[in-house]
């Protein structure tokens, strides 16, 4: 039995199928059916109910997939250990995060964190919503950046960013001049929503009241999209702030707050509570707390500001 075996066995588990998990381990499905008939003669026991073309976990399977992932994580926090020893950190940081959050929340972020820790190489694994937390929960990545509330136990979460949701408009659109707008002021207006999400969810519940009135154009997955749509006279959206300032700075587009109250958006870092962190992971939440929006945090000797999980 190696590692190798067990990263194997742990994709076919996570994907639930032999011929994605050998894509995702560069090898052929020979070769992964092996690599399991291996583990298996080694146990002396069966992992994978095969059942036409599903598989399932066998009882012996729950249980060797529970050691399995405590021998990686053994070996990578080994791994993590010996990279202590040098003075300058080394490894890898697995960042999950949309494209936008990536685009207008991080990018100082990850410049200063590359000034300070130039051996450590930052990978993005770009999610949405609730993929970001299940990739921090299943280990896949090491620190998500997703709008909160996230309520999940296992998870540390520190709010590092703050902006409004705003209704988006052509530029110099005479609506723009209004202080807000409620859902009433869209009737008959074809809105160009985010086809899914924590914004959508707080939209969908914002329009209620008119629900049966809107007109809803098209549902995308964008930011840029959504934007250029806009710029186009294809309709009205909405948008965190942050992410149309140079737009609405060259008069592309114009923007004007909900009513009858604002609808503030808070972004959060979280990360597992019981993952062992090293010195660059340390580094990235100090980076992150101080860099990230408008809330700089000075030391990581100050507790970050903390939501409830």
């Amino acid at each position: 039995m190696d590692l190798d075996q067990l990263h194997t066995f742990l994709e076919i588990v996570r994907l639930k199928s032999f011929s994605k998990a050998a894509q995702t381990c560069y090898r052929t499905q020979p070769a992964i059916s092996a690599q399991v008939r291996q583990l298996e003669q080694e146990l002396n026991t069966t992992l994978f109910e095969r059942l036409g073309t599903k598989i399932a976990l066998t009882t012996a399977g729950r249980i060797f997939a529970e050691f399995a992932e405590q021998i990686l994580d053994l070996r990578r926090r080994a791994q993590d250990s010996i990279n202590e020893l040098e003075r300058v950190p080394r490894g890898e940081l697995v960042i999950a995060a949309n494209e936008a959050t990536c685009i207008y929340v991080l990018p100082r972020v990850f410049s200063e964190y590359k000034k300070q820790f130039p051996n450590v190489q930052l990978s993005v694994d770009r999610s949405y919503g609730s993929h970001v937390v299940d990739a921090v929960l299943e280990n896949l990545a090491d620190f998500g950046i997703t709008q909160l509330p996230v309520q999940e136990k296992k998870l540390q979460v520190a709010k590092i960013h703050s902006d409004e949701i705003v209704l988006l408009l052509p530029g110099r659109h005479p609506l723009a001049s209004r202080r807000s707008v409620t859902p009433r002021d869209l009737l008959d207006q074809p809105l160009l929503l985010p086809k899914s999400g924590t914004t959508r969810t707080r939209l969908d519940v914002w329009l209620e009241p008119v629900e049966s009135d809107i007109r809803i154009s098209m549902e995308l997955d964008s930011t840029e999209m959504i934007k250029r749509f806009v710029i186009a006279g294809l309709g009205y959206s909405f948008l965190a702030a942050s992410h149309c300032r140079e737009e609405v700075s060259s008069g592309k587009l114009s923007t004007v707050s909900l009513g009858p109250e604002p609808m503030l958006r808070k972004v959060g870092l979280i990360y597992r509570k019981d993952k062992a962190l090293s010195k660059a992971a340390l580094g990235f939440i100090q980076v992150t707390l101080e860099h990230a929006g408008d809330e700089a945090v000075p030391s990581l000797l100050k507790m970050p500001e903390t939501v409830p999980s």
